[in-house]
């Protein structure tokens, strides 16, 4: 119930004024309105946010979700069961009513995704993000499920102690089953959907959400809502204003994950951005400069200028002989399942979020690599099928298969891949914990590295390391759904060792279904566009200074060094004027392109 501020409550307000973001925190919105204001914020929440673990939230409710607002007794402060009016009908001490199993309400309190995670299918950072997770009644959450948020009619289904109901919808335009908070809480809700698609609003069109589970999210970056469940949210909004405790939590949440809820500290933010909709009808600019780099038998890389927009650009299609390859939101990409020795034209389409299309950039001319025996071509399957007997203890775990002598340590051998059909996936498989699964000396080079992995038993989705003669070349991201994940353009020949590392030592990651592609010397010795050959040496380069041999090199007049993702790092006009070495200080280790306008390669880093 509601009492008069304590001495115990300003006494946290005054703690929890240190946790507030700082006074520039929203600079830069002044002004603006609608998608303009949209993207500000989804850069400003988004830029310094730290993603935490889902078992993090336990700890983050320690000072988010206390009760000094009402019973003022420090309690789990509880939405679904927090009575404003009179006593509550049970209370949670913070820490020690966990869920848990439940069947009754009062039992155990959880962690409630008020935007469902089964729409994001538990990803990170989402799947943890305390702005829209709140700590409520286990039962009173299970009943909810993954309904929307609506006016529930009549005669809910489920009625809760403290009021909130579910049942058959009558918010207009909507009329499946829906969740329906007590009074006090409504606008509460609405202000953490709101945060929802604006932090998460690139990627909604991935999230089920339309027409599938839910019923709420909506497809494009803006409104980012289905129309029926922006307006019943702009009215419990404006019916429900910020309250103390919301005003606390968001200062809470900043200092445990260091971004806020934008529409609890300025509400006026709901109605500048979704209360006045002034259709889009202005199409960006094309996108400039576009250029190819590190072809390969079967991808092409891009890189481009970014294209404006009046209001802004959500991202660009990538086309390739006029054939739509890929959609990214950044100005790189990489095409891939190209034909070998073949000329691609390629150009990039910029849009923004309300599908206006750019004309097309400048074309990018590139021919892919022929194949080669021996170069991307298989080289081996590891299948587990020889691993050690099935044990369930954690030790070192050695086996030979093709030739090649694999050790796992702090491994287990009696798992298995489930509920996944995928190719050189299915019977025996390895278990690692705090460990890594590394193989001896293999022939061929490696150009790219396919692998099943899933998490067992539990924990949080993370990543495991891939390594490449002890150089880290990627990483291979792993939850409790069994997933073949593949990284292309590792590109290191010779001999190479492999090395799988986890790097949440708790977690137990099952790995299955290991194979990998050759890869040829294209890496130091390249034939281009003019048939002239150019080496480069040390490869890998371990003195910050990089040598290349070849015909006329004091004809190059440009040199550009990127880093896998496409990013460009540097640009040396006349490179090769005075000598044939690039300085390289000021590179950190890892793996390299270096393009000129006669060739391209990749080089290393240590």
């Amino acid at each position: 119930m509601k009492r008069i501020l304590s001495f115990f409550l300003l006494s946290f307000a005054i703690i929890f004024a240190s946790a507030q973001a700082p006074a520039t925190y929203y600079d830069g919105t002044a002004g603006l309105t609608g998608v303009a204001l949209k993207n500000k914020l989804n850069q400003i929440i988004t830029d310094g946010h730290q993603a935490k673990t889902y078992n993090g939230l336990w700890t983050a409710y320690q000072t988010t979700d206390r009760d000094y607002f009402y019973e003022n007794d420090g309690s789990v402060l509880d939405i679904y069961s927090e009575n404003p009016t009179g006593a509550d009908p049970y209370n949670y001490t913070i820490g020690t009513n966990q869920c848990g199993q439940y069947s009754v309400e009062g039992n155990c309190y959880n962690r409630e995704h008020i935007v469902p995670q089964s729409l994001f299918d538990e990803a990170s950072p989402m799947v943890a993000d305390v702005n829209f997770i709140r700590a409520t009644d286990g039962k009173v959450n299970g009943m909810r499920s993954n309904y929307p948020f609506g006016k529930v009619g009549l005669n809910p289904s489920f009625t809760s102690q403290n009021g909130s109901k579910l049942g058959s919808s009558v918010s207009p335009g909507y009329s499946g089953i829906v969740f329906e908070p007590i009074d006090a809480f409504k606008g509460d809700v609405a202000r953490m959907i709101f945060y929802f698609v604006t932090r998460y609003q690139s990627q909604l069109g991935g999230f089920t959400s339309a027409n599938g589970t839910g019923g709420m999210l909506g497809t494009t970056a803006f409104p980012g809502l289905q129309s029926w469940e922006l307006e019943q949210l702009r009215a419990w909004h404006a019916a429900d204003p910020v309250s103390p405790a919301e005003i606390s939590r968001n200062n809470a949440t900043y200092e445990y994950q260091r971004n806020k809820n934008p529409f609890i500290d300025h509400p006026e933010f709901v109605e500048l951005i979704w209360g006045s909709q002034v259709p889009d009808t202005e199409a960006p600019t094309a996108a400039t400069n576009l250029v190819t780099l590190n072809p390969t038998s079967s991808t092409v890389s891009l890189s481009w200028t970014a294209a404006t927009d009046n209001i802004g650009v959500v991202g660009y299609d990538v086309y390739a002989n006029n054939v739509l390859k890929t959609t990214v939101t950044g100005t790189t990409a990489t095409v891939q399942g190209l034909t070998p020795s073949t000329t691609y034209t390629f150009y990039v389409v910029a849009k923004d979020a309300a599908g206006n299309p750019s004309p097309q950039s400048n074309t990018a001319t590139e021919t892919t690599l022929a194949g080669q025996p021996g170069g991307n071509t298989s080289c081996g399957i590891e299948d587990f099928e020889t691993i050690p007997a099935s044990a369930s203890n954690y030790a070192v775990r050695t086996w030979t298969k093709n030739s090649i002598t694999w050790t796992a340590t702090d491994a287990r051998t009696d798992q298995a891949i489930t509920g996944a059909t995928i190719p050189n996936v299915g019977g025996k498989a390895i278990t690692i914990q705090n460990g890594s699964l590394k193989s001896t000396s293999i022939s061929g080079g490696i150009q790219s590295l396919t692998i099943t992995p899933q998490l067992r038993f539990s924990g949080d989705p993370a990543v495991l390391n891939l390594k490449i003669n002890g150089t880290l070349v990627g990483t291979i991201p792993y939850s409790a759904t069994a997933s073949a994940v593949t990284i292309n353009n590792i590109n290191v020949s010779g001999n190479v060792i492999i090395e799988i590392t986890n790097t949440l030592g708790s977690n137990r990651v099952v790995l299955d279904g290991l194979s990998w592609t050759c890869f040829s010397s294209l890496g130091t010795s390249d034939v281009k566009k003019d048939q002239s050959e150019f080496t480069i040496y040390p490869n890998p380069v371990k003195n910050n200074e990089l040598f290349v041999k070849g015909e006329n090199l004091s004809k190059i007049s440009k040199a550009q060094i990127y880093d896998l993702s496409g990013k460009l790092i540097e640009v040396i006009e006349n490179p090769f004027k005075n000598s044939n070495k690039i300085n390289l200080k000021g590179l950190t280790k890892g793996n390299y392109i270096l393009k000129t306008d006669r060739f391209s390669t990749k080089f290393i880093v240590e």
